[in-house]
């Protein structure tokens, strides 16, 4: 998008991985005009300092946006520590059963005044069938949310014990590099986990190939537990070295944890784990 699209449109773009967070202000040009990111990251579960990046961007008159699909609205507003537009895929967690696409943009009147002539002409509209399904999904939301957060917690404590697993990242684990922005910002950690088996790609391939219950998608966010393996998948078209520098590598597996028992979700696993070896 940023490649092929937006440079015919005249907006140029710099890209800041996590650990140039302290050093964003070297990054704004006198033709800057956003600061947009995303927190909890995808697949990797990196975080940002919202505070901050909001603080930063009225220093420079700059609108702040975050996409706040992983962590949605009830475990993260991001307009409480001063971010001017928050969004979502409302694909995931928000109709939580893989039922509709849609999107959904927050931002006060300000911020949307100067495109009301824009998004009335040109119709980016939800269809009725829809934004009804969706405003039924919200009434769901928090229930659903507690639920994916306790499994994903669990799970994730899980693979931070297991003699099988390289590494594991989840904003509520201490062993999380940015685990004091998570608790500072988030009620809770999210339906995501990240993890990465010993044996690399084979591994992973194997893994995958293997589980029975556990459903393998391009997707998230949905009542099922999903597997995914984002370097073949979500962001195989990314170029390896731009891969590998935002931490995704071929051994990589996102896990969207669902609403299951957690016994199953971890049984699933581990006979996979076993027959992968």
């Amino acid at each position: 998008m940023t490649k092929d699209y937006f440079p015919k449109y005249g907006i140029e773009t710099s890209f800041l991985l996590s650990k140039d967070i302290e050093n964003i202000e070297n990054f704004i040009q006198p033709n800057t005009k956003m600061i947009l990111l995303e927190t909890p990251s995808n697949p990797g579960l990196e975080l940002f300092d919202l505070e901050k990046i909001a603080k930063i961007g009225k220093k420079y008159n700059l609108i702040t946006a975050v996409d706040n699909c992983f962590a949605t609205p009830y475990l993260q507003r991001p307009k409480e520590f001063g971010i001017d537009i928050s969004f979502h895929s409302a694909t995931k967690f928000i109709d939580g059963q893989g039922r509709v696409m849609g999107g959904v943009i927050l931002m006060d009147k300000p911020h949307y005044e100067p495109i009301r002539g824009f998004t009335r002409n040109s119709g980016p509209t939800l269809s009725p069938f829809n934004a009804w399904i969706l405003s039924k999904s919200l009434e769901t939301l928090v229930v659903r949310m507690d639920r994916h957060c306790q499994n994903a917690m669990e799970l994730a404590k899980y693979f931070s014990a297991h003699k099988e697993v390289e590494w594991v990242k989840y904003p509520f684990l201490p062993s999380h590099p940015q685990y004091a922005i998570a608790k500072k910002q988030m009620k809770q950690g999210g339906g995501l986990v990240t993890v990465e088996f010993k044996g690399g790609f084979e591994r992973a391939k194997s893994f995958i190939d293997n589980l029975k219950l556990l459903t393998v998608v391009a997707n998230l966010g949905d009542t099922r537990t999903i597997v995914t393996h984002p370097a073949s998948s979500t962001h195989f078209k990314m170029p390896v070295e731009e891969r590998l520098s935002v931490g995704i590598t071929n051994g990589t597996i996102r896990i969207s944890v669902g609403l299951e028992h957690l016994d199953d979700i971890i049984s699933d696993i581990e006979q996979s784990l076993v027959l992968s070896k």
